[in-house]
């Protein structure tokens, strides 16, 4: 027969008769009457074909199929308890791997914490990371695909956000640029050329920065446009392009690059960032142990 067709309580039932071995007893464990446990046990003779249980005195007689369905029962719902029970999170054998959504700049910035972080409190556990034109074309949060987003806040139905920090972005350059660095008048300012980030282009999220120069009343020529932070700062780290980049990348890999800091009348452009999930995993005991981790590493910084 089809378990399709089979109400799984009356699985329960047999189960518990089997281990009390009394109709009586599994009443009481059930908390029902006597009547109803023998009403199951009906329903349950007639679907399965076979009398499962036989009276002896005050007690019962399991046949041979109900003893085979007996070990295996047992077994099966101690499982299913096990797996709907609440309990207590293991964070150190915890396996799962988890999937985080990001920028790549903001990556470069905060991954060698948040990953120490995850060592420290979840070593077995394995983090995916993946930038935000992915995590587009997965499907947002909206999808079982990723598990955790960081960088604007994302929207949608069932859509979580925590509030983390306001990063800045700033105005780097080489520091053999042919106009100099250090401290920028507006003219020396509109007179260099940029090299600005979409990170996902086609899907609605252009450079703001334009935007923040025209509010400021400054103009800023694009000379190349690439979809990613890192990028963008390799290219200004080896031509004469000026690129706008998050602080926190630049204080982490700035000297690197051998890159240096604009000021002077540059347009200020704060992007605020929050920590991001579904309303699917908001009580999942492992997705709320990542969340702090994350969110604490990236507070640090």
């Amino acid at each position: 027969m089809s378990i399709e067709s089979l109400d799984l309580n009356l699985l329960r039932v047999l189960d518990t008769v089997l281990k009390e071995q009394s109709v009586a007893r599994a009443a009481k464990r059930l908390h029902v009457t006597p009547s109803a446990i023998s009403n199951a046990l009906a329903r349950l003779r007639s679907a399965l074909g076979d009398p499962l249980v036989t009276r002896r005195g005050r007690g019962i007689v399991p046949t041979p199929r109900a003893l085979e369905l007996g070990s295996r029962l047992s077994a099966a719902l101690a499982e299913l308890e096990a797996a709907v029970a609440p309990g207590a999170f293991d964070a150190e054998r915890c396996t799962r791997t988890f999937t985080l959504a990001m920028a790549d700049g903001l990556q470069m910035a905060w991954l060698p914490r948040i990953a120490a972080r995850l060592r420290e409190r979840m070593p077995r556990a394995a983090l995916r990371v993946v930038g935000i034109d992915t995590m587009l074309a997965l499907g947002n949060l909206t999808s079982s695909e990723v598990d955790l987003h960081v960088g604007v806040r994302a929207s949608g139905p069932g859509v979580r956000a925590e509030p983390l920090c306001l990063e800045p972005t700033v105005l780097v350059m080489r520091r053999k640029h042919s106009k100099g660095g250090g401290k920028l008048s507006r003219e020396r300012l509109e007179g260099l050329a940029h090299v600005a980030v979409e990170v996902a282009p086609g899907r609605g999220l252009r450079d703001p920065v334009s935007a923040a120069y025209a509010r400021a009343g400054v103009e800023r020529r694009v000379a190349l446009t690439v979809s990613s932070f890192s990028v963008a700062a390799a290219v200004a780290a080896t031509t004469d392009l000026a690129a706008t980049i998050p602080r926190s990348l630049y204080a982490a890999h700035g000297p690197r690059f051998r890159l240096l800091l604009a000021t002077g009348q540059v347009p200020r452009h704060d992007v605020s960032l929050s920590l991001c999930w579904h309303e699917r995993t908001h009580r999942d005991p492992a997705l709320v142990e990542l969340r702090a981790l994350v969110a604490a590493a990236i507070r640090a910084v």
